[in-house]
């Protein structure tokens, strides 16, 4: 096809490549996400045992199973790496992006704006923050897309056959969503299409191919589902009320914010395509008569935004999903203002991603100076790392600058804005962020003590998983604190995991019988290690983690 050849698919396969694949072993593995998500994939792969997820050895339920297959392959190809524990989400979010080329494609059949919506949608600070940190939400956000892309392929067809084609895919997509990330991959897409089914008048059709995407969703999901029903009972119970009812709707739900909370996340979301986004938004309302592909898209973005808004959890990554339809309204917006000569709204974007590269500058700056006494990041013997800070975000400004030169003609460039912020982020956090969120540094500067105790105990789930993954055990203990894994933690056979502080000092009498026991905590900001506890044998700290190790008595 020669759509994909050519100058731009050079340009968009080197920035992915740079902006996806070069960092991903730059930077150690953050808590709690992507300790935990590489510890899980690590136990299914070393019990052999792709049903029901596990943590620290403890039921976890959280999520479906799909997720982390993907970060079971990934690890079984690439090993126990910080590389291999992002693939998955960088694979992920490179399909998405050839299904972005694909629906622009489908559209318009104009190959420079389908590489272009590519080019904004990779550059995206939202999809590129996302899309190269371990979670689950760039496959959820692939499997979405898929869906919307093979709904817009039944409104094409005009056979039989093709709106079959079009519903059995999007019945796949949709199944993949829901083992994924469960019954919000149903939701999503049906709140997306309804306005289209409305403004289309497709009612009717929907109603009588519809049940065939169903169909094939269940017949997807349904052996995991009987399978993991049959292992563990509880599973459904527990991931349909906690999971979706609680964390979505009830008033003691997770993660709580206000409906506007998305105002904000979006505007930082689309950068360093901001200029663009008011315009792109308008066009696809005003036009929505005459251009229904723009509606269709508009009605992506949207009905999913106000959905989440509404629920009473929130989470930044929540409106990933939302990204790919706007990247499409973006680059057709764009092209529309070339065409006309309108290069005030490329202008304003050049300025807007100048002022974020200053602001970036003048915090650093400021920092150095020290004239914010309350972001005190730095030690002076971390200057090679601002220095690397102040290039980030002079690149930033720099590519800014290019996209305003000759009356903005090069607006396109404002895609590289982030280049060298992805590539020298890892290099440019300060040590006390890394020793108190990125537990691989403090583990590995102990790790003889660590992997010579017999008992490992933690605070902190995000600490604890780090520490399985470093030391390969899953038979780490939590201590005081049950955090996220406290519903694994209630079944009888798993009591033995969690020792109250308490129970500690008796516990640790028995303990040291056995072998050399190494305690780990997590400390608050400015909080020192309690005076209650057992006088430890040796004691560690780095910044917010201390080790306090007890040797093994006779």
């Amino acid at each position: 096809m020669k759509a994909l050849k050519g100058t731009w698919a050079i340009v968009v396969a080197i920035f992915f490549v740079l902006v996806y694949l070069i960092p991903l072993n730059g930077r150690l593995l953050w808590q709690p996400d992507e300790t935990r998500y590489a510890e899980i994939s690590r136990e299914m792969l070393a019990k052999g045992d792709w049903v029901v997820p596990n943590l620290l050895g403890l039921r976890y339920f959280e999520k479906p199973v799909a997720g982390y297959w993907f970060n079971n392959v990934s690890q079984w190809l690439f090993g126990d790496n910080n590389f291999a524990v992002r693939f998955a989400s960088v694979f992920s979010t490179g399909l998405a992006a050839l299904l972005v080329f694909a629906l622009a494609w489908l559209m318009w059949k104009n190959a420079h704006r389908a590489y272009l919506a590519v080019l904004i949608f990779l550059s995206m600070f939202l999809v590129f923050s996302v899309g190269t940190y371990s979670v689950l939400d760039p496959m959820i956000s692939l499997w979405l897309t898929a869906a919307m892309v093979s709904y817009y392929l039944t409104l094409k067809a005009t056979s039989v056959r093709g709106k079959l084609t079009g519903y059995v895919l999007l019945g796949l997509a949709c199944g993949m969503g829901f083992m994924t990330k469960g019954f919000l991959a149903l939701a999503v897409p049906v709140i997306a299409v309804i306005p289209i089914v409305i403004q289309q008048r497709k009612i009717k059709e929907l109603l009588i191919y519809g049940p065939v995407a169903v169909v094939v969703a269940v017949l997807l999901s349904l052996p995991w589902a009987l399978a993991v029903a049959q292992r563990e009972p509880d599973y459904w119970n527990y991931f349909f009320w906690i999971e979706h009812i609680q964390r979505f709707a009830e008033e003691n739900a997770q993660h709580k914010a206000p409906i506007w909370y998305y105002l904000p996340i979006l505007i930082a979301a689309v950068f360093p395509w901001l200029g663009l986004l008011p315009g792109s938004l308008l066009k696809g309302w005003r036009e929505r008569a005459q251009r229904p592909e723009l509606f269709f898209l508009l009605s992506w973005v949207l009905m999913p935004l106000i959905f989440f808004s509404i629920a009473k959890g929130k989470l930044a990554t929540y409106i990933l999903p939302c990204m790919a339809p706007l990247a499409l309204l973006m680059a057709a917006y764009a092209e529309d203002c070339v065409a006309q000569l309108r290069t005030r709204v490329f202008k304003a974007n050049a300025v807007l991603n100048g002022l974020f590269g200053l602001v970036g500058i003048a915090a650093l700056l400021l920092m150095v100076l020290g004239l914010l006494p309350n972001a005190k990041l730095f030690t002076p013997d971390e200057w090679p790392k601002i220095v690397f800070g102040f290039v980030a975000f002079a690149g930033w400004l720099m590519f800014a600058v290019i996209s305003a030169r000759k009356n903005a003609q090069r607006w396109a460039w404002a895609a590289a804005c982030p280049l060298l912020l992805c590539l020298l982020i890892g290099y440019a956090i300060p040590q006390q962020v890394i020793d108190s969120k990125q537990p691989q540094n403090f583990i590995r500067a102990n790790l003889p003590v660590l992997s010579q105790s017999h008992y490992v105990l933690t605070d902190s789930v995000g600490v604890a998983a780090g520490l399985a993954w470093e030391l390969k055990r899953s038979n780490i203990l939590m201590f005081s604190q049950k955090g996220e894994v406290s519903y694994g933690l209630s079944y009888e056979d798993s009591r033995s995991h969690y020792i109250r502080d308490e129970d500690f000092p008796q516990w640790l009498e028995q303990a040291r019988k056995q072998g050399d026991v190494s305690l780990v905590l997590q400390l608050s900001r400015g909080e020192e290690v309690s005076q209650n506890l057992p006088v430890p044998d040796s004691m560690t700290k780095m910044h917010r983690l201390a080790l306090l190790w007890y040797k093994q008595l006779p």
